[in-house]
């Protein structure tokens, strides 16, 4: 159907954002799956549920069976958020990864194979380039895929497979690669939002290794308007990397967020550096931004207040 979207993992964090930034600043009706493990939540689409644009469908894109009960119609385009995406949950356990990440993406590529959908943007991540040292310029989207953990090895093969079915047969795919979001509806286990529930609760605040690990942050917000400009300016077989901007050591992401909620210091822990940990992310958004005139517009200033205030005001859930 022209402008019905399928998107897949719009429970979780970034695919839950997007279909409410896509409801409220266009007309595209969007039928959603996700398989509602630990993370996607029925809270985050509780806010859209009752739109007449929007309907929800519990599938798991690594099961084929499933997959191919919500191809009712074809759709517009399919953007593919669906993804494990803890990396020390990949540590601990890769086999969740290699189902979602990859044997699901292969489902869909199938799907556009077979007809469909017109089109594919595959979400992927900035770590699946690997890390850089202090002084390097930042990722591109030239750089090579050298993944140092399961989390991101399983998303570099799914970009590959997705690469595969362009060059092979043609396909109308498309990949986009982000820096660290942050913003509103995140699983607490995630970086930022432990950092303000323990500042909340007054919970010793883990830090890995020495505490200055780079990041390049974005706000949700930001990366969706990135997507949406894909969806309908992207050129197939193009890969397009989006940055914030906003390289920040760890440590000064949670020196942020203690001084705006005016706690001590003192709740930083610091914890052995976990395996597998790259050292510096930063991504060169110049493509994107040359090709499709996209560009962030929160700065982190701005984006973290925004997210430490929406945190609060769902405290009584979360504590």
């Amino acid at each position: 159907m022209k402008g019905h979207l399928l998107v897949t993992g719009g429970a979780g964090f970034i695919g839950a954002n997007f279909i409410s930034h896509l409801l409220a600043n266009s007309n595209y009706y969007i039928t959603n799956v996700d398989a509602l493990t630990y993370a996607g939540s029925k809270e985050n689409i509780n806010e859209f549920s009752n739109s007449n644009r929007y309907r929800f469908i519990k599938c798991d894109i690594g099961n084929e069976n499933e997959l191919n009960k919500i191809f009712d119609q074809s759709y517009e385009a399919i953007i593919n958020f669906a993804a494990e995406s803890h990396v020390d949950r990949s540590i601990e356990n890769a086999k969740p990864f290699i189902h979602t990440n990859i044997n699901g993406t292969f489902n869909l590529l199938q799907a556009v194979l077979q007809g469909k959908a017109n089109k594919m943007i595959q979400i992927s991540t900035d770590e699946v380039y690997g890390t850089l040292g202090p002084k390097d310029p930042p990722f591109t989207e030239l750089n090579p895929l050298t993944p140092n953990n399961p989390y991101s090895a399983s998303k570099a093969s799914a970009d590959l497979l997705v690469r595969s079915y362009y060059q092979t047969h043609q396909l109308p795919l498309m990949i986009t690669r982000c820096g660290n979001n942050y913003g509103p509806m995140q699983h607490t286990e995630k970086f930022i939002p432990k950092i303000i529930k323990n500042a909340l609760t007054n919970n010793p605040i883990p830090l890995y290794g020495d505490g200055l690990n780079v990041r390049d942050w974005i706000y949700v917000i930001d990366h969706c308007r990135a997507i949406q400009m894909v969806l309908e300016k992207g050129v197939f077989g193009q890969v397009y990397n989006i940055g914030g901007t906003e390289e920040k050591t760890n440590r000064e992401v949670i020196d942020t967020i203690l001084s705006k909620l005016g706690k001590d210091i003192q709740l930083i822990q610091h914890v052995q550096d976990r395996k597998g940990h790259d050292r510096r992310y930063a991504m060169d958004s110049k493509k994107i931004t040359r090709e499709l005139g996209w560009k962030p517009v929160v700065s982190f200033e701005e984006g973290i207040q925004n997210t430490i205030d929406w945190y609060k005001q769902k405290e009584h859930k979360l504590l």
